[in-house]
């Protein structure tokens, strides 16, 4: 009897589906989704993996998300003092390679492919970093000689079950700001990403040692606490003006732990209790760098229900929502919950498409992020009903701020070049060079007329595939500027 009820409530909650009433699409929508690196949670399957099925199965990823009307991937590129990229400043990393130190034998570095696959889906790429995290474990005997447990000891704080870098360092603040520069000088990039790791979330009886640091390196005396949030606010705004020092177009965007403080602790706070925070425990305050204008966009982590008593999805992004400043904020959402969680709200299908509603119908807020790729994977049917109800129509990623000091593209010629079994060939020519074109049905007055986006070459060259076009002899074309801004509709004819 308690399997056929079961079985009962769970066909009226599918049911519901078709009773789900969905806001209508905006144009610009973030649709991203995190792809974990860190202890092949999404990609790579396995380090030891040969490159063929290292590509195939990031390629399998970017084809799901593409289907589903996604437009963003962040892609974790830095998991714990290790890079999956070539570089001085690092070793390479276990988890792509299968050995810490050890380079691939097929390539030297994959990570302009994992760039031009998501442009060629025309999804944004955003490079996803943690900079204090320094190792998985307390064993370094797998470490390699060159990872920074053996360059520099004195920057390395145990804590817990893992190495830290000492945040109160000023090397270790120059170290991850060169870090930084560097994947954006070498990288073709649309953003640079950290997430919610900053000082480790707090241990019970146990204590982080850094009070060598607080005494040598705190001119200003202040209290151990704000101290510690100064030291991370010294690195954000570093790695911010490092970022646009060197490619001003590139974002620099954060995802925190969902809680900045309790509104018991502080009246400004959320109404919630949250067993730690992340002012108070991870000694970060994004409410300070979206007001100095130290980030693009912000992604703060609401991983629990709508309605969950202690820290509810919606008080928060309701919070958040009044608390954005000039940033971006998009939700960072938790489908990896799903019937895999003690709140029984992740067993009813609608729990996160009905957040994703939530947000969309909420002010200040441009999209969502999904932690993590697997996670609809494994939930085919959630995930149709969010393409279906929510997705169904494409969006393309908001611009940087509008505050942000940038030409809009302008007269811009569009020159059909030749045709091929595959693409129409264009040329582009315009007084800046700009990074990605819109491509239209009509004019771009409503959603569902987004046909998709294709980013252009080195050298100006649209290649538009002819299966897009679905055997339409006029288009219309919107291009992007590296900075997001939008060019007037340009009509074309298809020879």
């Amino acid at each position: 009897m308690k399997i056929i009820f079961s079985a009962l409530i769970l066909a009226i909650l599918i049911g519901s589906c078709s009773t789900f009433k969905a806001v209508p699409t905006p144009p610009a929508e973030f649709r991203g989704v995190w792809i974990a690196t860190v202890a092949n949670i999404d990609w790579p399957k396995n380090g030891s993996d040969n490159l063929e099925k290292k590509k195939k199965d990031y390629l399998a990823l970017l084809d799901y998300y593409q289907a589903h009307n996604f437009n963003a991937v962040i892609v974790q590129l830095r998991t714990a003092g290790d890079a999956l990229y070539p570089t001085k400043l690092a070793p390479w990393s276990t988890y792509l390679t299968g050995q810490q130190g050890t380079s691939l034998k097929e390539t030297v570095d994959i990570v302009p492919f994992l760039i031009k696959e998501a442009h060629a889906r025309g999804m944004e790429f955003h490079a996803w970093l943690n900079p204090y995290r320094a190792t998985m474990t307390l064993d370094t005997l797998q470490l390699s000689t060159t990872h920074d447990f053996y360059q520099h000891k004195d920057w390395m704080i145990p804590y817990g079950t893992k190495y830290y870098y000492d945040p109160g360092n000023p090397e270790v603040q120059a170290h991850l700001a060169e870090i930084m520069q560097e994947v954006v000088q070498k990288y073709n990039i649309d953003a640079l990403h950290f997430d919610d790791y900053f000082y480790p979330y707090t241990i019970k009886d146990q204590i982080f040692a850094d009070s060598t640091s607080y005494a040598n390196y705190n001119p200003k005396k202040l209290p151990l606490d704000d101290w510690r949030r100064s030291n991370v606010d010294s690195l954000i705004k570093n790695v911010y003006t490092t970022i646009k020092n060197t490619k001003p177009w590139v974002q620099f965007g954060i995802s925190p732990f969902g809680v900045w403080k309790n509104d018991t602790t502080d009246p400004k706070g959320s109404a919630t209790k949250a067993g730690q925070t992340t002012y108070h425990d991870l000694y970060a305050n994004p409410l300070l760098w979206m007001e100095k204008g130290w980030i693009d966009y912000l992604v703060p982590q609401i991983y629990w229900s709508m309605d969950f008593a202690p820290a509810s999805h919606k008080i928060l992004a309701d919070w958040w929502s009044t608390n954005a400043f000039d940033s971006r904020i998009y939700i960072g959402n938790g489908p990896y919950k799903i019937k895999n969680n003690a709140d029984i709200a992740w067993g009813n299908p609608l729990e996160l498409p009905t957040q994703l509603n939530y947000a969309r119908s909420a002010n200040n807020i441009s999209g969502n992020v999904f932690f993590s790729a697997k996670s609809l994977l494994a939930h085919e049917e959630i995930a149709n009903t969010i393409k279906r109800k929510l997705y169904k129509h494409k969006a393309y990623t908001p611009s940087l701020s509008p505050l942000y000091d940038a030409p809009l593209p302008q007269n811009i010629t569009v020159t059909q070049l030749e045709k091929n079994d595959e693409n129409y060939i264009f040329n582009i020519k315009s007084e800046q060079k700009q990074r990605s074109v819109l491509i239209y049905k009509k004019e771009p007055t409503e959603p569902k007329r987004l046909l998709g986006k294709r980013y252009l070459s080195k050298d100006g060259i649209l290649r538009l595939p002819i299966k897009l076009t679905k055997n339409r002899k006029k288009l219309v074309l919107v291009f992007e500027s590296k900075y997001g801004q939008h060019s007037l509709p340009i009509a074309i004819k298809l020879n």
